[in-house]
């Protein structure tokens, strides 16, 4: 009796364009977000990754790679979490752009959707996201 080797199930050619090009379309959103201040960069980036994971392993490599946003992709990855300067910067350009945004727009509607979402923003940031430099020191008195 012969036992068949185990088959990694890939998968197919349309599902891994499909994350192809979710991997790119955020690249490309992520690239803008560089020199468009306001718009997030390295969560695109950090999409990228994962969606590249799942079609095209050298794209993934050249996201880990890139000299400025692959060293946050990696650290989140590994649980690391977000530097306390990056965490600062995040916080006063999420404050400058909703209230911006707030006084340049007309309408109570819009403007509570942009407070909501600047809000959400600042729970990401300050609650939910670990800072990395914590973990790090958690990581070195817990061994």
């Amino acid at each position: 009796m012969t036992v068949d080797p185990i088959r990694i199930k890939r998968p197919g050619v349309l599902v891994r364009v499909g994350w192809t090009s979710l991997g790119l379309l955020s690249v490309g959103v992520g690239g803008v977000g560089i020199v468009v201040p306001g718009l997030p960069t390295t969560v695109f980036f950090i999409i990228a990754a994962w969606a590249f994971s799942k079609s095209n392993r050298r794209l993934e490599a050249w996201v880990l790679n890139l000299p400025t946003v692959g060293p946050l992709v990696c650290d989140y990855r590994a649980g690391l979490g977000i530097p306390r300067r990056a965490k600062a910067t995040a916080v006063v350009m999420i404050v400058f752009f909703a209230g911006l945004s707030v006084g340049l727009v007309d309408g109570l509607i819009i403007r509570a959707v942009i407070i909501g979402t600047a809000a959400v923003g600042l729970l990401v940031v300050l609650v939910v996201a670990p800072t990395k430099e914590a973990v790090l020191e958690a990581r070195k008195s817990a061994t």
